[in-house]
């Protein structure tokens, strides 16, 4: 028998009451952060591995904690779940009046100036930049930042000229380094990665998820490393920095899985 969305409504309601479970009767909206961020993660994870059965359940465990976070409010006597709903629906129509409005864009990215207008209508009150989550992973924050001060015109023109900024960051992180100056290391080292950022959004490319696939290609690499040296009945640890390059450099001609 399918089950609706108020019965997953009411579910938590009871999950929550006397009858209900005390470990959920427990929580607070501050302790379902974390849960929050884990199901959301595990839904991207679900998204990249292509798993359709995986991301139907991993969708479900983070609705649920929408559910629950509202349900929590809305003992708390400060909104429920049908002002969640309500907020969505007229923010959706808002922001799309080239879809329910007499307005019309004529492609994404004319659709994509017309929610932003929208949005900046509704946010003139707050400062555009600090409504970006600070909880937000580093790479993934600094994209949206250059991406928000592009919108009212501040950016580099080209993809070469960002290229410039990065090597004066670099330059700047090298001095640092010679000077043994800790604070001015750990500065410099920001702003280049802050650069980085940049000039992978001007690449058209997604900083975090490029991240994630090189960390992901240096995992699958090192591993094969491990391999080739219990084949070679040595542990990796008994090597030598030069003979470990070299099992790399065998590595890094073998196909990976992540480039597939």
């Amino acid at each position: 028998m399918k089950k609706s969305f108020e019965d997953i409504v009411k579910l938590s309601e009871h999950l929550r009451s006397p009858e209900g479970c005390p470990w959920d009767r427990e929580q607070t909206l501050n302790t379902l952060k974390s849960f929050i961020v884990e199901e959301a993660y595990e839904v991207i994870q679900a998204i990249e591995a292509d798993d359709t059965e995986e991301l139907k359940e991993e969708l479900g465990d983070l609705l649920f904690q929408i559910v629950f976070a509202s349900q929590i409010s809305n003992e708390e006597g400060e909104f429920g779940i049908e002002d969640v709903l309500n907020q969505l629906y007229y923010k959706l129509v808002r922001r799309h009046p080239h879809v329910f409005g007499e307005e019309k864009a004529k492609n994404a990215e004319e659709a994509v100036r017309r929610w932003q207008g929208e949005k900046l209508k509704e946010k003139m009150r707050k400062r555009n930049l600090l409504e970006i989550p600070r909880s937000m992973p580093a790479l993934l924050r600094a994209q949206r930042v250059g991406e928000k001060a592009s919108q009212v015109g501040f950016d580099w023109e080209k993809a070469s000229d960002v290229i410039e900024k990065v090597r004066e960051e670099l330059e700047e992180l090298q001095s640092a380094i010679i000077a043994n100056q800790k604070n001015s290391m750990e500065k410099e080292w920001g702003d280049l990665i802050f650069s980085l950022v940049n000039l992978a959004r001007h690449l058209k490319l997604d900083s975090e998820s490029t991240a994630h696939i090189a960390v992901d290609k240096f995992i699958e690499r090192f591993s094969k490393v491990e391999e080739k040296a219990k084949e070679k009945g040595r542990e990796l640890s008994e090597l030598t920095l030069k003979e470990m390059d070299e099992l790399w450099e065998e590595a890094k001609g073998e196909k990976l899985k992540v480039d597939s």
